[in-house]
């Protein structure tokens, strides 16, 4: 049983799985219709539309024994519903599916989609975090803190049923030719938005790579939890130069203007997950999962060259498109300042201080 197979990454999953001949039957689960981009990927996969609700009477009705749990959300996605919407899905939608696994007398594996954001970003944190690694403060973005939530709840399901192998894979972000986040579209643009005084060091792991440890986690035991991630760091600003693009150094505070500024330029949601990220950066160790399961994902600079090479040729630095960019920087500058004008005449007419 796979869930989240209407998103692409849930969908390649269930697909791979699908055929391998080692296994019989792939069943995804998912609350919407997968778009008809996935429908040729899912063709050998049998689909149930129905939430982690209805979890419960699929997995015993079916004799699931394993469940890989891809319905996790990065983001808030306006058409089904923003932020609120996207805790259901993560949190609540968690704790339902691993009720109902726990239910499950012939469940043999739970494989569950994390993230390095569980560790946060801040300027508190280590070089390199290992999976042992507690964050050194509350994460401030809505995603990071979904993450610790639903790897709370995977530790009581390993309370609860010792007997089933638990597989947490805590991935970095995502990158390659097919992939398609936040951080690639902030990449694909023209200009990308950085911090005064900062270079955060970034690492990622390719969707082809987080592919082959999640068929590995199913076929394989790996119990426990993994980081997994391209082995070496980008600094952001190596990133923008790699990726051809132009760097828009602004001040921490002027680059959260940016959350409605994003839209407009066709880049999407970017919350505090990514802001803090670009401005502290993350770096993860990977032995344990090049240990474990024998298998050393690329490095993160080759990941990164993947995904560049696909978008060469791509229409994103048109002269239009520049223009376009530029401008609406520009105006979010403008709207920026005169909020900070409006804000010191406020301040002066109640007597108080200009900041």
């Amino acid at each position: 049983m796979v869930t989240g197979v209407s998103r692409p990454l849930g969908a390649r999953v269930a697909a791979r799985l699908a055929a391998d001949p080692r296994i019989e039957r792939v069943v995804g689960l998912d609350p919407h219709e997968p778009p008809p981009a996935l429908r040729a990927d899912l063709a050998e996969v049998e689909l149930i539309r129905a939430d982690a609700r209805a979890a419960v009477g699929a997995f015993i009705d079916l004799g699931a024994e394993a469940v890989v749990h891809m319905a996790v959300s990065s983001a808030p996605d306006a058409q089904h519903g923003g932020r609120q919407a996207m805790k259901e899905q993560n949190v609540i939608g968690t704790m339902q599916l691993l009720a109902a696994a726990q239910a499950t007398p012939g469940l043999r594996k739970l494989v569950v989609r994390s993230s390095t954001a569980a560790y946060g970003a801040s300027f508190r944190d280590p070089a390199v975090f290992t999976e042992d690694t507690e964050p050194r403060a509350v994460p401030r973005g809505s995603f990071a803190r979904d993450i610790l939530d639903i790897e709370g709840y995977v530790r009581g399901f390993r309370r609860r049923r010792p007997d089933v192998p638990a597989t947490v894979l805590r991935f970095a972000p995502f990158i390659g030719s097919a992939a398609t986040t936040t951080l690639t579209r902030m990449f694909a643009q023209p200009f990308v938005p950085t911090v005064f005084g900062r270079d955060a060091r970034l690492q990622f792991v390719h969707v082809d790579d987080a592919l082959e440890v999640l068929h590995r986690s199913v076929i394989e035991d790996h119990p426990g939890t993994f980081n997994v991630a391209g082995a070496g760091v980008l600094a952001l600003s190596q990133a923008v130069r790699r990726a051809g693009r132009i760097a828009v150094p602004l001040p921490e505070g002027t680059l959260s203007t940016l959350l409605a500024l994003a839209r407009n330029v066709g880049i999407g949601e970017i919350g505090l997950d990514q802001i803090d990220l670009f401005v502290h950066g993350r770096v993860v160790d990977t032995t344990k999962l090049v240990r474990e399961f024998g298998f050393t994902p690329r490095d993160t600079a080759t990941a990164f060259d993947d995904f560049i090479a696909a978008h060469a040729n791509g229409s994103s630095l048109t002269a239009d498109r520049l223009e376009a960019a530029e401008q609406a920087i520009l105006d979010g500058v403008r709207r920026a300042r005169a909020a900070i004008s409006e804000k010191e005449r406020e301040n002066a007419s109640a007597g108080g201080e200009a900041p």
